[in-house]
């Protein structure tokens, strides 16, 4: 069992730090928080699509999830493509190396992000949208 000590009978260690002389004005100040907010429900049907593509490219490539190749399938770069055409070329060009045959899981994937909305910071005052 610990004993108890008082502060007034054991004093504890205090370490001090000092600001080498010159550097104080140095030391930036914040100039406010930003906050991002983003749809909850959006947030969330990403998260499951990316759990869902992650075990389907398991699935695709017969291994485990930390073995899958690193391929970044960019939904909100699909969702700029005007047509579900460049959509699926443009995931069957990441998935060259996949011998399987994924028509299945590009048509799923493409059916999936349809309707889905772009993630975009929002903009500071006075920015201009592109």
């Amino acid at each position: 069992m610990a004993a108890v000590t008082s502060p007034e009978t054991t004093p504890q260690p205090r370490v001090y730090f000092q600001t080498p002389p010159g550097t104080e004005e140095e030391v930036p100040q914040k100039q406010g928080r930003v906050t991002v907010k983003y749809d909850r429900k959006e947030l969330r049907r990403r998260l499951n699509l990316e759990e869902w593509i992650v075990s389907q490219l398991m699935n695709l490539y017969d291994c485990e999830e930390d073995e899958v190749p690193e391929l970044e399938i960019d939904v909100d770069e699909l969702l700029d493509l005007p047509s579900d055409v460049e959509r699926a070329i443009r995931v069957k060009m990441l998935l060259v190396d996949c011998y399987k045959p994924n028509d299945d899981f590009v048509a799923a994937l493409l059916e999936k992000v349809r309707g889905m909305q772009k993630l975009s910071t929002p903009q500071k005052k006075g920015e201009l949208t592109p």
